[in-house]
């Protein structure tokens, strides 16, 4: 089936269903959007302000210590041929990764808002770039992929306009180290 803006809300629901979120919030990409998750990172304690006066909008962010992007034993490539994924590559049929990540996602945003990103990896009219729709529960993420990407809206409508989307998973979890998973 192609991924269509229909498949898009389809498998967003798909998500909401598996992680049970307490809200669903599809992020627009805007400067006012992007100032509100700061804020809310502020008041909560996951951003610090770093000398207001001198660095404006720059924020500190202590992450526990165990939790780093690359764990090298837990990262897979998930493709129908073991071949595919290269020598130097960890390698899982894509129906077990499923199986494994359906597991871990069982309600794991119970009690979070989820966070539904569309965005662009590039120009948004470069016939390079590349859409997707990020989930997460992690207001952190979603600023960050403000200021990595161009989101919202106008992303959404290239989905829409093109019919194609990358789908990305993410959960804050429970940072247990055997149970972080990469899985492309």
């Amino acid at each position: 089936m192609p991924n269509t803006a229909s498949s898009a809300r389809q498998w967003v629901e798909e998500v909401a269903r598996l992680t049970r979120p307490d809200r669903v919030h599809w992020c627009d990409g805007s400067r006012e959007e992007y100032d509100a998750l700061v804020a809310q990172l502020v008041r909560d304690g996951g951003l610090i302000p770093i000398n207001d006066g001198q660095f404006e909008d720059c924020y500190l962010h202590r992450s526990d210590p165990s939790d780093v992007a690359r764990v090298e034993n837990l990262t897979f490539i998930c493709t129908a041929d073991r071949e595919d994924a290269g020598p130097n590559n960890n390698w899982m049929a894509p129906d077990e990764a499923h199986r494994l990540l359906d597991g871990l996602f069982q309600d794991c945003m119970r009690g979070r808002v989820m966070y539904v990103i569309p965005y662009c990896m590039g120009p948004i009219n470069s016939p390079y770039a590349r859409c997707g729709i990020e989930v997460t529960d992690s207001a952190y993420v979603a600023v960050n992929m403000y200021l990595m990407t161009r989101m919202g809206a106008k992303a959404l409508e290239r989905i829409e306009r093109e019919g194609t989307f990358v789908k990305g998973m993410h959960s804050i979890g429970e940072l247990d180290p055997e149970r972080r998973y990469i899985m492309h």
